[in-house]
């Protein structure tokens, strides 16, 4: 196998995060399906006795991930795909979950291979983060990347790093990891350790 030459990208630091922080048997959700690669890394993590909701506003992405988990062979009983919007993740999960959801991730942007004209939005990426208080266990943790490098996303970057930086410090541990010395903006890593133990 070749040498990796390079420091790991934002979303293999997501990985690395969570999983340090998810046990199997778990309840986490995927915010921003895609093509569900995030959604299978955490069916993984969470085992046969875990479950992982996964949300998007696009059939197509649904439809993907959906295959990705069965070609892996997930069983379908360890997963929900919800065709929402991550405004509506509060509404949309079981009650029984809220407050016990152990880890929460988002991609932004765009879904490689899909529609570019279909990225994820401030203002509802903001009003999902919003929910995320309710929705975190204790221990839990919330990782976001982040893309600045177009218009679009550096405003939902500037956003996230607005609502990051306000979270109260004795709630949440926060974290931000980034490449200091590229010419373009990099892709970026916010991490949020939901503290307390209830």
């Amino acid at each position: 196998m070749p040498e990796k030459r390079h420091l790991p990208l934002a979303t293999e630091w997501a990985h690395h995060a969570l999983a340090e922080k998810i046990r199997a048997g778990a309840w986490v959700l995927d915010a921003t399906a895609g093509n569900g690669h995030d959604t299978l890394f955490l069916a993984r993590q969470v085992g046969s006795t875990g479950h992982v909701f996964s949300f998007d506003v696009q059939e197509e992405a649904l439809q993907e991930t959906r295959q990705r988990l069965v070609d892996a062979k997930i069983q379908e009983d360890r997963f929900t795909l919800i065709l929402k919007s991550h405004a509506h993740m509060k509404e949309a999960l079981p009650m029984e979950v809220l407050g016990r959801i152990e880890a929460v991730v988002f991609n932004l942007g765009f879904r490689p291979g899909g529609d570019k004209r279909m990225a994820t939005e401030c203002s509802s990426t903001v009003a999902a983060l919003t929910s995320i208080p309710t929705l975190l266990a204790p221990g839990g943790v919330l990782t976001v990347v982040a893309y600045p490098g177009h218009a679009s996303g550096k405003e939902e970057a500037e956003a996230v790093s607005r609502w990051m930086s306000a979270l109260a410090p004795e709630r949440f541990e926060v974290q931000n990891i980034r490449a200091i010395n590229r010419m373009q903006p990099a892709p970026e890593l916010w991490l949020a350790l939901r503290l307390g133990s209830g």
